[in-house]
């Protein structure tokens, strides 16, 4: 029977109303009932969480819009009660800041403001509720930072609370949006984009609408962590010089590396300087066990970067030869470009503000065809996960306790991932299950 009476529903201690479901003991099942994600995708696990400071508007830090953020003098701190979030996302976890200002110290349009100059992130066992004064612990220390956002790899195994403690900043107060994602099962969603003043203006995070949110439209089950590593007026070699520095204590995964405008730039004959900066970028990325991602360089409407970008992306073409599988290729912006001049602003290099979000979207979607949709260590359908959301909760239990009380549809993918005791029927029994599931992280019908 593919649906069952609420009279049946109600025998099995199932409610039959639009109510949330609830435990065998009556007690409802919170936010932080076990959350089963996939592996390999890196989910936040901060995003409104209750969030503490001594001074400043500390949720302004994890909000979902990243044009607010936490703004205070330095010294300070901003703390998140993570007790909420079930143990299981929060063995290890990626701890993320993000600032506004120039990525690095580097070319002639260095803009620093309110960016953490030395900082530590501590974690604490006190139970959720008030901020604790004590019992904090070091996991992390930077002193001297130059960056304008660092990511960090966390043990929060055995820990509720985790906390930023800016100890001197940039002009002696701190602007950031701080972010904490599940790194239980491995760093599989981590990315930062390096290039010039295109990538800076391109991938952005506090404006438009920005790469994560981009590959979040095209498959909710995941929010890439996407550090902007774009910085004005520099060429491959700048970026030969700093990857090394750049690729230090860093838990990032995949790493863009976008340079070559400023170099074509009046510049014909250095397309072999490019193809070994380049080339000496790619390798110290994969020496650090990274993956590399390049795309082609735009094409130009300024006869001084259009007539020269065709003798430098083949140096790229050529690289992508070489490479093979090892090397990610990224958006080809010289064939978009000319198919878009429009896109361009009036000095025809940079996009235009329109230009810069069809970048976004092309980025999105050339990454989600070239890595998402290829990645090896996917694991089979999730069983449960009916909303497709990457994890396995009550809303899920929802939609199938509909469906059974006739107040709801499934699609074919949805029913499929409903059938817990696989017998291709929907019944009370899969909803046991699926309960079972979310409570114990169990769904054996032999248990």
């Amino acid at each position: 029977m593919k649906r069952m009476l609420a009279a049946t529903l109600a025998c099995l201690g199932i409610s039959a109303t639009a109510a949330p479901i609830s435990a065998a003991d009556g007690a409802p099942l919170g936010d932080d009932a076990a959350a089963q994600t996939t592996a390999y995708a890196n989910p936040m696990i901060s995003r409104n969480v209750p969030a503490f400071s001594d001074s400043g508007t500390a949720s302004a830090a994890n909000d979902e819009y990243y044009y607010t953020a936490w703004q205070t003098g330095a010294p300070a701190y901003l703390a998140y009660d993570l007790s909420g979030v079930a143990e299981s996302q929060r063995q290890q976890v990626i701890a993320v800041w993000y600032n506004d200002s120039t990525y690095d110290n580097l070319g002639s349009y260095v803009s620093k403001n309110e960016e953490p100059i030395d900082y530590v992130i501590e974690i604490n066992a006190a139970e959720g509720g008030s901020c604790p004064e004590e019992g904090w612990e070091t996991a992390v220390t930077v002193s001297g930072n130059g960056l304008s956002s660092r990511q960090h790899l966390v043990d929060l195994q055995g820990y509720n609370w985790i906390r930023l403690r800016v100890l001197s900043a940039k002009g002696d107060r701190v602007k950031l949006n701080f972010d904490v994602h599940d790194a239980s099962g491995g760093v599989h969603d981590s990315w930062i984009f390096l290039g010039d003043s295109i990538t800076a203006g391109g991938m952005v995070i506090s404006w438009g609408t920005s790469y994560a949110v981009q590959i979040n439209r095209l498959d909710p089950r995941y929010l890439p962590i996407a550090q902007n590593g774009g910085i004005g007026g520099i060429t491959s070699t700048h970026g030969k010089e700093s990857i090394d520095e750049w690729l230090k204590d860093t838990p990032v995964k995949y790493v863009s590396i976008a340079f070559g405008t400023n170099d074509c730039w009046g510049n014909p004959d250095r397309a072999d300087i490019f193809y070994e900066n380049t080339k000496y970028m790619i390798d110290a990325i994969l020496d650090a066990g990274k993956v590399p991602v390049l795309p082609m360089i735009p094409w130009s409407t300024n006869e001084a970067v259009g007539d020269n970008v065709g003798f430098y992306n083949a140096k790229i073409t050529k690289l992508y030869e070489e490479y093979g599988t090892k090397l990610v290729h990224g958006p080809d912006f010289d064939s978009f470009f000319k198919e878009n001049p429009q896109y361009l602003s009036s000095d025809g290099v940079h996009p235009s503000s329109d230009g810069y979000e069809a970048m976004r979207k092309l980025w999105a979607e050339t990454m989600y065809a070239e890595v998402y949709s290829k990645t090896t260590d996917s694991p089979e359908p999730l069983m449960g996960d009916i909303n497709t959301d990457g994890s396995v909760t009550k809303e899920d239990a929802v939609l199938l306790e509909r469906y059974l009380t006739t107040r709801g549809e499934l699609d074919a993918k949805q029913a499929s991932l409903a059938d817990m005791d696989a017998d291709q029927t929907l019944d009370a029994v899969d909803l046991t299950l699926l309960k079972r599931k979310i409570l114990t992280e169990s769904a054996d019908p032999a248990e």
